[in-house]
């Protein structure tokens, strides 16, 4: 037997699977959504490609955990995807005054993605495990429903809409402000959670 022969390597991870795959495709369709808000048309059309994308988040999540398929490239990917396709979407809303989406939600969005993300990559860095809260889940359910409802209010066609006699404009706004309340306790609670983890590994 070769002593000097190299060890048996470990088998790889199979960072290219399905739920990875359905991932990298919403990362894909972020930029035709991106496209479509920009070209300032064809907004039933965008908050139908938001909402698939947003399903897409949750099938894959799915598979992941039923097929035990979770890799480290998921972990990594998949919050990331979350995140570039929601606050992107806020982004190229700005321009469109009658989205109802303001310069200061959006800088409280962004703030509070980059603040937990440096959080994460710190922790899990130091072997905590930092994944998502039901705070945070609270915070992306929101962040969908109210880009949803912001992307609808753009179509001509919801401009007369009410429910109970509210207005529909009114029920975005409501929205809206109700996701910044959350991202910003979502915030104050991830950051709680870090210093707790800090204080056990210190």
């Amino acid at each position: 037997m070769n002593s000097s022969a190299p060890p048996a390597s470990r088998t790889p991870e199979r960072s290219l699977n399905l739920p990875n795959a359905i991932t990298f495709s919403r990362l894909l369709l972020s930029f035709v959504l991106f496209a479509l808000i920009q070209s300032s048309q064809a907004w039933l059309w965008c908050a139908g490609l938001f909402v698939f994308a947003v399903a897409t988040d949750v099938l894959d999540g799915y598979l992941a955990r039923k097929y035990q398929l979770i890799t480290q490239l998921g972990r990594i990917l998949d919050p990331f995807v979350d995140k570039f396709i929601t606050s992107g979407t806020f982004l190229f809303l700005l321009p469109h005054p009658t989205s109802g989406v303001t310069p200061w939600m959006v800088v409280i969005v962004l703030g509070r993605e980059m603040l937990v993300t440096s959080l994460r990559g710190f922790l899990e860095k130091q072997g905590a495990d930092f994944s998502a809260s039901a705070s945070g889940k609270l915070k992306m359910f929101l962040q969908c429903v109210a880009i949803t409802a912001s992307l609808l209010s753009l179509d001509p066609s919801f401009a007369g809409v009410s429910l109970l006699g509210v207005s529909f404009a009114l029920i975005r706004d409501l929205l809206l402000w109700s996701m910044v309340v959350v991202t910003v306790w979502s915030g104050v609670d991830y950051v709680r959670r870090a210093i707790q983890m800090l204080r056990v590994t210190g």
